[in-house]
Formats: structure tokens, sequence, C-alpha cells
């Protein structure tokens, strides 16, 4: 027993999870996970379903666009929500709308009195519940570890994803085959419980008390003021909209590409989604260790100039095995990109203001990704997408250059506001901590 007891505790000592010694990020993180590897079940379990149920694409598609639309729709006002209320106490009962819509599609299949629109309703009633509380989710993170483990912890919230992104198709696989549709919904209705549990069993901070305006629109728009007047905060805003439009369309195409490029199948589309899931994974449990030894900002813009280079290997890949690889790569500094630009955002964002910015960083991440993917598609189809996922790369790139050399000061925005960075516009991080008290 004292032999793995140590064990344990050398492998928690290491950096990348540092944060799951605290007890009340373990019990968060550990519950995430489960229920995001049911989420993923049941992402797949409705698109096989609705496929089979109508012959037709353009259903599939809708069922999917029901589940992200309201992200980008609802968070803002999640966020405005999670800054007034308990923060615990809004996850709980949006996860609780979760599982209803996971329960009452187990019974509409079960009971054979599915349709697509009621499969879509239903599906679209989660994501609003999803897009209500992910704010709130987002803004507890540094009210459960250290401010040195921020990042470490957002880095283990994109493992976590990304390992219920591998785990959760495969498991779909085998409950469609072992069992059948109503079981799906049904495990995943039992997966939120685990996030359930753990957030009564854990205590956050109370929301800060301002003399903001009590308005669900005014709070929404001082969120945004907020948002602009704070240097990193906007960058970063900025910086995963441009990320979402040239570099995320990625992920949308890995079926196209696998067909039309590769001559793949289902199966080689798992293994490239599985490739990046992989990355990530990786690359999130490493990241921590590498911010520590060379520090966060470095390698966050390492990361952004590298990213567009690894991007264009994939794009170039002759054969399937070259695009596996490279999308190993791919995936651990995507999510370098994405965890440093989100924990900019934690760091930075004032208390008050904190979950009502965050959904503004999902927002511009939620809308603009969609739409990227359209573009980079359609100029696919007529291009070809070696072309236009390689030239998305390139100008990524060159915006990155031109703005670092246009602004001086932009990157030094990227730094935590204790460290008194300058802001580009002559002022310091303190100097701006002290505009947000007017904003608020």
């Amino acid at each position: 027993m004292t032999r793995v007891q140590g064990r344990g505790s050398r492998l928690l000592s290491l950096t990348s999870l540092r944060p799951l010694r605290r007890r009340d990020f373990a019990l968060v993180w550990s519950a995430a996970l489960v229920s995001n590897i049911g989420s993923w079940l049941q992402t797949i379990a409705v698109g096989v379903l609705v496929t089979e149920m109508t012959g037709q694409a353009r259903w599939t598609g809708l069922v999917a666009a029901a589940a992200f639309v309201p992200i980008g729709v609802l968070s803002p006002v999640g966020g405005a929500i999670a800054d007034k209320v308990d923060r615990r106490r809004l996850l709980v009962w949006t996860t609780v709308g979760e599982t209803v819509s996971a329960v009452l599609l187990a019974v509409l299949v079960g009971t054979g009195n599915a349709t697509p629109l009621g499969v879509t309703a239903l599906v679209f009633a989660g994501g609003c519940m999803t897009a209500l509380g992910f704010p709130a989710y987002q803004a507890i993170l540094p009210d459960l570890v250290d401010r040195d483990d921020l990042l470490g912890a957002s880095s283990l919230s994109m493992a976590q994803y990304n390992l219920g992104r591998v785990v959760g198709p495969v498991l779909a696989g085998a409950v469609l085959v072992v069992g059948s549709y109503t079981w799906a919904f049904a495990l995943n209705a039992v997966s939120y419980g685990a996030v359930i549990v753990a957030l009564m069993m854990v205590r956050l901070k109370a929301p800060a008390v301002t003399d903001e305006p009590p308005g669900l629109r005014a709070r929404i728009v001082a969120g945004a003021r907020g948002a602009r007047a704070e240097p990193g905060c906007r960058t970063a805003i900025l910086a995963i909209a441009v990320t979402a439009l040239l570099l995320s369309p990625f992920i949308a195409l890995i079926p196209a590409v696998t067909v039309k490029l590769f001559g793949g199948g289902e199966g080689a589309t798992s293994l490239l989604i599985g490739a990046q899931g992989v990355g990530a994974v990786a690359g999130a449990l490493g990241l921590p260790s590498l911010a520590r030894r060379h520090g966060r900002r470095r390698v966050l813009v390492v990361n952004l100039l590298v990213l567009p280079f690894l991007l264009a290997a994939y794009a170039v890949a002759p054969t399937l095995a070259v695009a596996t690889v490279a999308l190993v790569a791919v995936g651990a500094g995507y999510v370098g990109v994405l965890s440093g630009l989100g924990t900019v955002v934690q760091l930075r964002a004032p208390a008050a203001l904190r979950a009502r910015i965050l959904s503004l960083y999902m927002v511009a991440l939620g809308t603009v990704y969609p739409l990227g993917a359209v573009l980079q598609g359609a100029l696919g189809d007529r291009l070809g997408l070696r072309w236009v996922t390689a030239g998305g790369a390139a100008l990524f790139l060159l915006v990155v250059v031109a703005a670092g050399l246009a602004r001086p000061g932009l990157v030094a925005t990227l730094d935590d506001l204790g460290d008194a960075a300058p802001t580009g516009d002559g002022s310091t991080g303190q100097d701006v901590s002290d505009r947000h008290e007017n904003v608020v």
C-alpha cells in the first residue's frame, strides 16, 4: 500500500497533473470527464439515428447544428447570469436540464415515438442548457486551483475533453452493437449524475458584489465593455476568432480529406480524428511543464507561430499514414493555442466580469468556426482541400507576424496582470485593473 501511495504521490507531483492534488478540482474534473464521454456517446448515437431515420445528410447536419448553435447565441446570457448568481447552483440546474433532455430522448426512442424533428428539438434543448452553464464552468476554474496551476487546470480540461472525444465514439460503437439507441441516451443521462454529485461536494466563492444595473442586457453590455477595456482579454478574443476562421476548420474537413484525398472511409476518418485527439491529450499534459520552464507567454507565442507549419505539413501529407502522424502534432499545437488563449482570459478578466468575458471568448470560437468550416469547405471543392488548408495556415501566420510587428506591445498583453506588463498603450496591468473598477 505504501509503495502504491508513493507512486501516486510522484505521479501527481508532475506539473501537468498538479491541479489534481486539489480535491475540489479533482472532483469536478473527474465528473466532467465522465459526462463528456457520455455526451460524445450521445452525439454519435444521435447522428446515426437521424441518418437511419431519414437517409438525408441535411438532417444529420441539422441535428449537429442544433447542439452547437446555442453556444454561440446563449453563452453571453449564461455568462451574465453566472456573474450574478451562485455559479455552483447554476451549474447544477443546467446539468439537471441536460439530464432531462437525455432522459426524454431515451423515452422517445424506447417507446417508438421518435421523429427527426423531435430528436432535433431535444438535442437543441440540451444544447441550450450547455450554453447557459459552460461559462460558469470556465469561470470557476480560478476558484478551484492556485493561480500558478491555472494553465495546468485549463490544459487538463482540454485533455479530458479530448479523452472523451476518443473514448465516447468507441463506447458508442459498442453500445449500439450490444444494446440500442435507448441505452446510449440513458447512459448519457446517468453520466450527468457524476457532475451533479461532484458539484454538491465543492464550495465556491460567492459572486463579487457590484453596483451594476440589474438588467440582463445591461450586464452583457458591461461584460463586452470590460473585454474591450482589458488589453489581454481583447487580444485573446481576437486571436481565437482568427484561429477559428483560418485554422480550426481542419477539424470539420477531416472526413472530406479522408474520402477525397486518401480514398478512405469511416475507419480512416476515425483514425485521423483519434490521432488529433491523442495529440491534444499529449499536448495538454506537456503544456504546463513547458510553461513553467520557459514562461506561459513564450510557450503560447511559439504555439501560435509553429501551429501553421504543422497544419501545412498535414495539408501536403502524401499518404494517410503521414497525415495521421502530422495530425498528432497538430493536435498538440492546437490545444496549446486554445488552452493558452483561454488562460489569458481567465487570468486577466476581473472576477466580477470573468464569466461574461469568457462567454465572449466562447462566442468568438463558436460562431466563427462553423463559418470558417463552410467557407473553407466551399473553397476546397473549387481549389482543392490541400491548397485551402495550407493557404489558411499561411494566412494565419501572416496575420500573427504582421500584428506583432505593427503592435510591438501586443504580445506583452498576454502576460499576467500581476507582472505589470505594458499593454501597448503605455499603461500597465495595474492601470487596466483600476479601469475595470469604473467599468463595473
